[in-house]
């Protein structure tokens, strides 16, 4: 018998669900942000690679460090700071 599967995206065919036929803008891959700007963790379901823990999902952080294509957010967890590192596809702009 075989043993289920607990990957990274095990159980989420509705937590991560997109419109038939959507596909998200270029622009959303090639936005940048400068450190100290605020950001909202969504994932962006189309792309798998640096996608943060489902945990962080809608959290609030601050970008701290830029590590390759991807950035380092700053968020609060509970009483922890802890830090995410996240592809830009997957991470919004506050708006202020």
């Amino acid at each position: 018998m075989t043993h289920p599967s607990k990957g990274f995206r095990s159980r989420t065919r509705k937590k991560f669900e997109q419109p038939a036929g959507y596909r998200p803008p270029i622009t959303k891959f090639l936005q940048q942000f400068t450190i100290g700007q605020n950001v909202v963790i969504m994932q962006e379901a189309s792309s798998q690679r640096g996608m943060p823990f489902p945990r962080f999902k809608g959290k609030m952080g601050k970008v701290v460090q830029k590590r390759g294509r991807s950035y380092v957010v700053e968020l609060m967890d509970g009483r922890m700071m802890k830090h995410v590192i996240a592809r830009p596809e997957h991470l919004k702009l506050l708006k202020a």
